[in-house]
């Protein structure tokens, strides 16, 4: 899993797609400026065509009239300004979606991202009341809380959504043995506990939407996969639960080469995350509750995958 992003803001597709092949010979301008969003016949399936996505109307009119001021720095940026979070001038607050999450967000910013190559921006803009952004090492201390947080993050000690009641709550149990020295009970003592214990935690499954979990925030890492060690490592960081996503391939326009297509940007981890947490945690059928996450991405995609088909790339 990549939980790592990079999007860079362009006048039109043409500014896109020359700055995704910066080494590249030049490109017929002419054609990519007479793109539309829709897909061309063409083009294979578009895997995000079925997202249940507010009106992009608000972006194709910005696209059409380029680059806006951000209204609160001044700098010159196309549909948002990823240094102070808001819309710019020509997408009105008002015509972006607000999605309301079950859970907070941390997102850990590794400080050699480049801030507009980053989907992290995304999640703020779209669920500004849920996502708090860090750059690192400036992050919070989570240790008093690591019962109600999880990170995303593969790894060997890392569970599926599916089980986070049963194993969040192990957690909040090895919290209170490591204060209260548990391990000085007797060993048929302890064995009777863990056992009624887990008898419990199995029938967390039945009751997830009340009390089966405590989860109250996920954290992710925007990183290159590279660079997360350096985060991943921290000692704040460390006895938290991990959670690994289901394997999902990305849509990412800015994929690392050489890493397989699993690696997800971080406004997709995010997605996928609240898609199986709706799903498997609070046993509910998701309805599209979260599609409007991609709402800047999936409208990023369609306008790099069309230049790319004009030019020939595909």
């Amino acid at each position: 899993m990549r939980l790592l992003t990079k999007l860079t803001m362009s006048l039109n597709s043409s500014t896109l797609l020359n700055e995704e092949n910066s080494q590249g010979p030049k490109r017929n301008t002419g054609c990519l400026e007479s793109l539309e969003m829709q897909t061309p016949p063409s083009l294979p399936d578009n895997p995000l065509q079925q997202l249940q996505l507010a009106s992009q109307e608000v972006l194709e009119k910005a696209k059409k009239s380029g680059r806006s001021r951000c209204p609160r720095c001044g700098s010159s940026r196309m549909f948002y300004c990823y240094t102070c979070f808001v819309p710019v001038e020509t997408v009105p607050t008002e015509e972006i979606p607000n999605v309301k999450l079950p859970l907070k967000i941390d997102i850990i910013k590794h400080p050699n991202e480049t801030d507009g190559k980053s989907t992290a921006v995304h999640a703020k803009l779209l669920a500004p009341d849920d996502v708090t952004i860090y750059k690192y090492p400036c992050i919070p201390e989570y240790k008093e809380k690591r019962h109600e947080i999880a990170l995303i993050f593969p790894g060997p000690n890392s569970v599926s959504v599916k089980d986070i009641a049963f194993h969040l709550q192990k957690h909040t149990k090895k919290g209170v043995c490591d204060n209260d020295d548990c391990s000085r009970e007797p060993f048929l003592k302890r064995a009777k506990i863990e056992l009624k214990e887990e008898k419990i935690l199995n029938g967390c499954s039945t009751s997830n939407r009340s009390e089966g979990t405590k989860l109250k925030k996920i954290i992710f890492i925007d990183s290159t996969w590279n660079q997360t060690n350096k985060i991943i490592t921290d000692e704040r960081l460390q006895g938290l639960l991990q959670i690994e996503l289901k394997t999902r391939k990305t849509c990412f326009w800015r994929h690392q080469k050489g890493k397989p297509d699993t690696y997800l940007s971080t406004i997709e981890a995010i997605y996928y995350f609240f898609v199986d947490y709706q799903q498997e945690v609070l046993k509910e059928n998701y309805e599209g509750q979260y599609d409007n996450l991609l709402f800047f991405f999936s409208f990023m995609y369609t306008l790099i995958r069309n230049a790319k088909c004009c030019a020939g790339k595909e």
